[in-house]
């Protein structure tokens, strides 16, 4: 595992799974929000600027890449040599957004550019609860077509518990 990326759900964990493999393997972690929002009040960057700076990414040798934006997951599912798809029940992906933004309103997270205040987004509300629906079929068609890669898919946080623990052996 050198070169992993994190996909799934708002909400399902990526980001602290990703923070967590960081610290337990020495990769660094690059979360693409960081890369899509400018610093400020939500303001994304121009598409070429952001796969300008997601190309030199993942160019250097170990990462781990956080985050779905569909429109590169090709590209980077090329690059990697592992994928975890965080495969979680919609419920529990809205009650942990919600949980985030309570928690969080009014600051930037750590895995988010910063001047990206937390707030309740209805938009990103209505993405999430559609999110499976929209997405889940295809991601799996993308990984059944993965060769020589590791795929790991977690349902549940159990499920990414046990990994990590595996990962300390």
């Amino acid at each position: 595992m050198e070169r992993i990326i994190i996909i799934g759900c708002g909400g399902s964990g990526k980001s602290t799974l990703a923070r967590k493999l960081g610290e337990k393997t020495g990769l660094p972690v690059v979360h693409l929000d960081q890369i899509w929002w400018a610093p400020g009040n939500w303001q994304h960057l121009e598409r070429e600027e952001f796969d300008r700076t997601l190309i030199q990414e993942m160019e250097k040798p170990r990462w781990i890449l956080d985050g779905n934006f569909n429109r590169t997951m090709e590209l980077r599912l090329e690059k990697c040599d592992t994928v975890i798809y965080l495969d979680m029940n919609r419920f529990v992906c809205l009650k942990n957004w919600i949980g985030r933004v309570l928690k969080n309103w009014g600051h930037a997270r750590a895995d988010m550019t910063p001047g990206c205040s937390e707030w309740f987004d209805p938009e990103f509300a209505v993405w999430l609860w559609n999110f499976n629906k929209k997405n889940r079929k295809r991601y799996y068609e993308l990984l059944a077509q993965q060769s020589g890669k590791s795929i790991y898919i977690f349902k549940n946080r159990r499920q990414v518990k046990a990994f990590l623990a595996w990962l300390k052996q």
